[in-house]
């Protein structure tokens, strides 16, 4: 997979470059009125594709630092609760207690058979 990115990069890169050769003339540009500046077209490129792409990845850096603090933050409290169950239990066991009967009492047992 990384050799194929890297492919990717070189070609892109190559037709970059020969783009730039291409294109490299001179270019006047009005930023205000009264000034003027003169530069050339790959460089105007780039500096307008910088211009637009750095806010989004200001975006993209902010939104995943937020989206990291927040899966740290439910991972530690995944830790605590997983701690909180795998604590081991104390059951103390006292002679006065009662058993628990699984077997429901009998009907008879209930009401009272005697007739007065």
């Amino acid at each position: 997979m990384g050799i194929l990115r890297t492919i990717i990069w070189v070609l892109l890169t190559a037709v970059l470059v020969i783009f730039a050769m291409a294109n490299w003339i001179p270019v006047t540009v009005t930023i205000w009125p009264g000034q003027v500046l003169d530069t050339k077209l790959p460089v105007l490129i780039f500096a307008a594709f910088l211009i637009g792409s750095v806010p989004m990845w200001i975006a993209l850096r902010t939104t995943r630092w937020s989206l990291k603090r927040r899966l740290d933050a439910s991972e530690r409290q995944a830790a605590d609760l997983r701690a909180l169950a795998n604590r081991p239990v104390e059951v103390e066991v006292t002679p006065a207690t009662t058993p628990v009967h699984d077997v429901p009492p009998a009907p008879t047992d209930l009401f009272p058979t005697d007739k007065p």
